[in-house]
This record gives structure tokens, C-alpha cells and sequence, in this order.
């Protein structure tokens, strides 16, 4: 049943996600992507559909921009939070598939479960919609479960950002930074197996971060 918005509502929904879409691609456009992999690991870009990754909410907007028009197909719930980041992914290609992992997370898993079966790139944000942050919930792996399919973990870290006080410590890059992103190897459709690989991609990106900062700073010196 299609949700009523309040005129607030309706506004916001005009006007916002334009808004933030016009960001993304201000801010997207000097940016600077690199990938590191662990070991067994490879990037979605060289492997075909369909595929499933789990990464954490506070990423999003990097991701929003660097798998732009990738095919890939995001569960998103059907609150007015959901409708807003619907309407901001729709025009960089990104297809929301409405249904909560948790609130009414039986119905967004066959969405996603008929997406995966249609040969897309299936993604989950495993702590939405709402956290804890970065503590992995049942739902990607359910989906992993339910087409008989291992769970990629991925993390996009910039390496200079503005942290906002929000429950997920969402990270919007500061222009023209560099900005890595981590890709664990694939692991079983087990929820602890899936926290474990995006631990394991935090920590690759963040140590990736750091030795690159080192190096700048020792060429700096050396200069």
C-alpha cells in the first residue's frame, strides 16, 4: 500500500533528493577511487552477476557515486527515510528494492531474492536501517541463504571526510579526496562470517588510508 506524505513531506521529497543528486556528482567528480583486495578477494567489476555485498550504512554516499550506473540493485526500507534515498540513487543508476531487512524484512528479502535471480548485483547495508552501527544484522545473510550464495563484503573509506553526529557516523568525503575501497574475500551466508568480512574490510582500508599518509608525509619531509 503506497505511503500518504504529508505536504512537508511532499516538498522534501521534490526538492531534497535533486538536491543531494546534483551533490554526489559535484563532490563525486573530484574524487579519487583506488581498490585493494585481501587475499581470494576480487572487485565486482571484474566479476559478472549476480553477486551479493554487504557493506556498512555510514559509506553510502562514496558508494552511491563509485558503482554508479553498475547495475546493482540496494534493499532500501519503505519509510520516507527510504523514499529519499530512492529518489537521490535513481538517477546515478542505482535500483532500490523497497522492503526493510528487519521492519518487514520477509518482503525485502523475495524482492531481493528476485533481483539476485534476475542476475543483478545485490546489496545490503548490513546495520540499516538503523544500527547499531557497523554490527552486521541477520538479513544479508538470510538473502545469501536463500539464493544458495556466499556474501562479498566491501568497504569504501575516504581518507579525509566530515563525520556526522548521526547514529550510523555517516561519512560525506571532503573534495578531492582520495578515497580507497576495501573488497574482503566472499565467506559463507553466516551472519558472524559476514561481521568478520567486514571487519576485516574496515581494517584493509584504514591501513591502506595510513600508509598512504605516511608515505605523503615522508615525501613531504624528504622534499
Amino acid at each position: 500500500m503506497p505511503h500518504v506524505y504529508t505536504l512537508k513531506q511532499r516538498l522534501t521529497l521534490a526538492i531534497v533528493p535533486r538536491l543531494a543528486y546534483m551533490a554526489i556528482c559535484l563532490l563525486g567528480v573530484t574524487l579519487r577511487f583506488e581498490d585493494v583486495c585481501e587475499p581470494g578477494a576480487s572487485t565486482a567489476y571484474h566479476t559478472p552477476p549476480p553477486l551479493i555485498y554487504a557493506l556498512w550504512h555510514r559509506c553510502m554516499l562514496a558508494c552511491a557515486w563509485r558503482f554508479r550506473n553498475g547495475g546493482i540493485r540496494i534493499l532500501v526500507s519503505r519509510s520516507f527515510d527510504g523514499e529519499l534515498i530512492t529518489r537521490t540513487v535513481k538517477p546515478l543508476g542505482i535500483v532500490a528494492v523497497r522492503g526493510s531487512s528487519s521492519r518487514d524484512g520477509a518482503a525485502g528479502l523475495r524482492n531481493m531474492q528476485r533481483a539476485y535471480l534476475e542476475n543483478n548485483y545485490c546489496v545490503i547495508t548490513a546495520d540499516g536501517p538503523r544500527g547499531p552501527a557497523q554490527v552486521a544484522k541477520a538479513g544479508v545473510a538470510q538473502l545469501g541463504k536463500l539464493v544458495d550464495a556466499p556474501v562479498g563484503a566491501i568497504y569504501v573509506h575516504p581518507h579525509r571526510a566530515w563525520t556526522l553526529r548521526s547514529w550510523d557516523r555517516f561519512l560525506i568525503p571532503k573534495p578531492f579526496s582520495r578515497v580507497t575501497v576495501a573488497w574482503a574475500a566472499p565467506v559463507p551466508a553466516e551472519q558472524a562470517a559476514v561481521q568478520a568480512a567486514l571487519d576485516r574490510a574496515v581494517k584493509l582500508a584504514e591501513a591502506r588510508s595510513e600508509k598512504r599518509d605516511d608515505s605523503s608525509q615522508t615525501k613531504l619531509v624528504t622534499e
